[in-house]
This record gives structure tokens, C-alpha cells and sequence, in this order.
């Protein structure tokens, strides 16, 4: 039994953490890869490099639980690194605004303007130079940085409260993507957009064009990555310099196509992006070492991993979302269980009270007109208690084969059409004989309906009005319509006010719909129309 707890333990642990430590194994590969020291004119040693990765990769440990810290962390690590050398807090700086952007996605207004603070005023000090003055462009840069990450936070937070509460989200995250691709492609390509072949218009034409191709990111992935790839194979031919910038959308076009796509599709688009990558790193001796492959592997294996993370996560949710709802459902169907089962022993209560009188008082000598009233009391209650018995057993075992025994529908209306004329009114009842052709369940609805709106007759008519009682049938409908006249002795029956919407409940979860309302004579008239199934027709 120890063993089995800390086994479980052990397993909880690493199902809950291993996604933190692949956002800190990525965030290290990063910060490595995104150093320019390994080939700058004053290269920095290997132990520098991976001492300024393990510090800006291992914070993100706690990314999703202190995403607060881990910025401010960030932004301490990029001032005091700042002079340690060119290019190597290029990881750090990256890093930033995405975990700004986690803040404003996870936390309060308060906090996510703390982290944007920080971060503005350490990417300010990066950015700066000694003895050049900060001037309004700079101020520009920094702020922009930040406050995109920022936004896209804010609106993910507020879309994720629409969808708790019921609203559909709007299509600004597709905007939000298509605008900070944009951003990113432009600001990281303006300084090359002159100076080559293709000028000004045509360098700034393949920026905007990836970073537009963003927006649709989330409804064509598959489409967008072969774009961006052959985006990024045009730049590296004529400027490049822009293929270095347009990598990066490419990577972020894998990530979301791995959040979507099945495993054999995420291998395929895997090597795709490896391939342009290793296609643009290739120098042009052509000089490719296996050191070379392993690199662009792990470059390109950590934007695969965040999105497949991102899919499990999202089909765990939408399973566990699935699960409650199943589970919710059952628990009402436990709940209407529970009450059919106290209405039953309550109604089956007075109603065994009622054929008991009934049968006494038959017994005690009661004749003529008395006697043939008790008897169809007893047969009636007698009628109630079985049905009552078999609707409590199909609510308890709702099997496969559980079926409960149906009348025949006309003989129901007919039924009730006698019963109501016993009591004073006069009914006429009209069944068309194109009815035996609908639906066995529009027809025993139907029943019902006759049923419910002659007993309403009876309630508020009384004794002395005359009812009209037409079903009528064609291909697609099945309807049913009573009319009664106002009369002379209205029958004071309690009332449970429910009558006409069960009625309305019952027709609208077959399709159809019911109205009901006083005519002109002082009498009523309601008509509900059932859709006929496709099938049902055709027969």
C-alpha cells in the first residue's frame, strides 16, 4: 500500500509539472539560440551563455502559477545582464513581453500594469546606449513591445469570461493575431526594407504579408504554414536578412498548427519547418554539420511542443467539460427519478383511496345511474395505478429494452371523447383516416393533447357546451384542433394552471407548436401542429 501511494504521488506530481518543465527546457533553448555571441567579434564562453539561459529559462517553472514574479524576475535579469555583451539577453528580451502577456491573461489590471512597468523600463535600459540620447522613437519601441502582449492578454481574459457565461467570442483574436504579426514582421524588417533588389514596396510587402496571414491562423492552419514557408524560402533568396524575422511567424504558425493537428499532420509540418529553417541557416559554402541538424531540430521543436501541449490541454478541457455535463445530466435524471417515484406514491395513494370508496360503495348496494359512475371510478383508478406503475419502471431502469406499453391513439381520443360526453358535454370527434399513416409518437401525442384539452373543456365549459374535436393529417403535419362553446354550468374543478403550457412544452419538443386562445361566441379553440418525421411521411 506504500508503494501504490507514493507511485500515485509520483504520478500526479509529473503529470502536473511536466508542462513547466518543458516551458523552462524551452525558454533555455531559446535564450541559447537566440544568442548572437557564438559568432559575434568578442564571442562570450559557452558557461557565460548557458549561465544567462539557465537563469532567463528556468524562472518559467512557475509561469503559470507566479506569473508575476517570474516577469519582474525577467525584467531584473535584463538590466543586470545588460552589459555582459551583445546579443546575449536577445533570449531575455523575447521572453518578456510574453510573460507580460501571461500576466495580463491570468491576473487583475493592478498586477498586469506592475509587469508592464517593469518590463518597459528594463527593455528602455536595454535598448539604450551610453551617451545616445532616448529620444520619442526609442520611447515608441519600448512601450509597443509591451503593450501588445498586453492587450492580446486583456482580450483573451475578457473572451474567456464571455464563453463562461454563455456569449459567443468575437472574432478580435483573429485581428489580434493578423495586427501583432504585422507589428512583429515590420518592426523586425523596417531597417532592411532598402538597400536590396526589391526596394522598399517589396520587402515591406513580404513582412505584411505574413504577418496578415496570422488571421487565419486558427481557421486554415495547414494553409498558413505552407504560406509562411514559402514566404520565408522567397525572403531568404532576395534579402536574407528578412528571412531571419519571418522564421520566427513561422514558428508561431507551427505552434498553432500543432495545437490542432493530429499527430501523423504535426510530424509532417515538424519537418516541413525544419526543412525551410535548415534551408535558411545553410550559409552559402552549403557547409552543414550534425551539430548544424541538431540546432535547427531543437529550434524548431520547441514551438511544436508549446502547441501540442496547448491541444492536449484543450481536448482534456473540452472532455472534462463533456463529463460534467454528462454528469449534470445524470444527476437531474436522478433528481426527476426521485420525484416521480414521491408523486407516484401519492397520487397512487389517493387514487387507491378513491377506487376503495368507490368499490364500497358499489358493494353497499348503490344502483342505477350511481352504480355505473362507480364502476367506471374504480376501472379508471384501476387504469391510472397500472400506468402510473409503468412509467415509475421505465424511469427506474431506462434499459435498452425497456418499453413502455402505448395505446392505440385513436382508441385514447375516443376514449376520452366518451368520458367527456358522460360528464355533460357534447363532443364530436372527427379522425381523419390519414392519420394512421404519421408517426406512432406524433399520433400518441396527439392523444395526449386531445386528452388534456377536453378535460380543460370539461373544467371551464362545463356541462352544456358542445366540443369540436378534429385530427387531420398530411405529408409533413399532423394536426389537431378543439373548439368548444361556452357552457351553461361551468364545472368548478381545481386547476393547476399548467394545462396549456405542458400542452406547449409537449408539442415544441416534437418540432411542432401549439396556440390556444378565447373565440368571439365566448368559447375556445386550440390547434397544435406536430412536424412528421421525413421517414414517416415517405411511408
Amino acid at each position: 500500500m506504500g508503494r501504490y501511494r507514493a507511485f500515485m504521488s509520483y504520478l500526479r506530481w509529473h503529470v502536473t509539472w511536466w508542462p513547466d518543465l518543458v516551458l523552462a527546457a524551452a525558454g533555455v533553448a531559446l535564450s541559447v539560440l537566440a544568442s548572437e555571441s557564438w559568432a559575434g567579434d568578442r564571442p562570450a564562453s559557452g558557461f557565460v551563455v548557458l549561465l544567462i539561459a539557465l537563469c532567463t529559462g528556468l524562472p518559467l517553472v512557475f509561469l503559470r502559477h507566479r506569473p508575476v514574479a517570474v516577469a519582474l524576475v525577467l525584467a531584473v535579469l535584463l538590466v543586470v545582464f545588460d552589459n555582459a555583451g551583445s546579443g546575449l539577453v536577445d533570449g531575455v528580451q523575447i521572453l518578456l513581453p510574453i510573460v507580460v502577456g501571461v500576466v495580463a491573461r491570468q491576473r487583475t489590471l493592478p498586477w498586469t500594469a506592475l509587469a508592464a512597468v517593469a518590463a518597459c523600463l528594463a527593455t528602455g535600459v536595454n535598448l539604450a546606449d551610453p551617451g545616445i540620447a532616448f529620444t520619442s522613437n526609442y520611447w515608441y519601441y519600448v512601450v509597443g513591445v509591451v503593450l501588445l502582449p498586453v492587450l492580446i492578454g486583456r482580450y483573451l481574459r475578457g473572451a474567456a469570461g464571455r464563453r463562461d457565461r454563455g456569449e459567443e467570442p468575437a472574432p478580435l483574436l483573429d485581428v489580434l493575431f493578423a495586427a501583432g504579426g504585422v507589428a512583429y514582421a515590420v518592426l523586425g524588417t523596417w531597417s532592411y526594407w532598402d538597400g536590396h533588389d526589391l526596394r522598399v514596396g517589396g520587402v515591406g510587402l513580404l513582412a505584411v504579408l505574413a504577418g496578415l496571414a496570422l488571421g487565419a491562423i486558427r481557421w486554415l492552419p495547414g494553409s498558413v504554414l505552407l504560406f509562411e514557408s514559402a514566404l520565408v524560402l522567397l525572403a531568404d533568396n532576395l534579402v536574407p536578412p528578412v528571412a531571419d524575422t519571418l522564421r520566427v511567424v513561422l514558428f508561431v504558425a507551427l505552434a498553432v498548427f500543432a495545437s490542432q493537428a493530429t499527430w501523423r499532420w504535426l510530424g509532417a509540418g515538424y519537418l516541413l519547418t525544419c526543412g525551410v529553417t535548415l534551408a535558411t541557416v545553410i550559409d552559402s559554402t552549403g557547409d552543414v554539420t550534425g551539430l548544424t541538424y541538431g540546432v535547427v531540430a531543437t529550434m524548431v521543436v520547441a514551438p511544436a511542443a508549446i502547441g501540442a501541449y496547448v491541444g492536449v490541454r484543450r481536448t482534456a478541457a473540452r472532455r472534462e467539460e463533456e463529463l460534467r455535463a454528462e454528469r449534470a445530466r445524470s444527476d437531474r435524471l436522478a433528481e426527476r427519478e426521485r420525484i416521480a417515484r414521491e408523486v407516484h406514491d401519492i397520487v397512487a395513494h389517493h387514487v387507491g383511496a378513491i377506487v376503495l370508496r368507490a368499490g364500497a360503495a358499489q358493494y353497499a348496494g348503490a344502483g342505477g345511474p350511481a352504480a355505473e359512475a362507480l364502476a367506471d371510478i374504480r376501472d379508471t383508478g384501476h387504469q391510472v395505478l397500472d400506468d402510473l406503475r409503468g412509467l415509475l419502471a421505465v424511469l427506474r431502469d431506462p434499459g435498452p429494452d425497456t418499453t413502455l406499453p402505448v395505446a392505440d391513439p385513436d382508441e385514447v381520443m375516443r376514449d376520452a371523447a366518451a368520458r367527456v360526453t358522460a360528464a355533460g358535454v357534447e363532443v364530436v370527434l372527427d379522425i381523419a383516416p390519414a392519420t394512421a399513416r404519421a408517426a406512432l409518437v406524433a399520433r400518441a401525442s396527439a392523444a395526449r393533447i386531445v386528452q388534456e384539452g377536453l378535460t380543460n373543456v370539461l373544467k371551464h365549459a362545463g356541462e352544456g357546451s358542445r366540443a369540436t374535436v378534429s385530427v387531420t393529417a398530411d405529408e409533413k403535419e399532423l394536426v389537431v384542433e378543439i373548439r368548444n362553446t361556452p357552457g351553461r354550468t361551468p364545472t368548478d374543478l381545481p386547476s393547476s394552471g399548467h394545462g396549456v403550457a405542458g400542452m406547449r412544452e409537449r408539442t415544441r419538443a416534437l418540432g411542432g407548436r401549439l396556440t390556444a386562445g378565447p373565440l368571439p361566441d365566448g368559447g375556445w379553440r386550440l390547434v397544435a401542429t406536430f412536424v412528421l418525421p421525413v421517414e414517416a411521411a415517405a411511408r
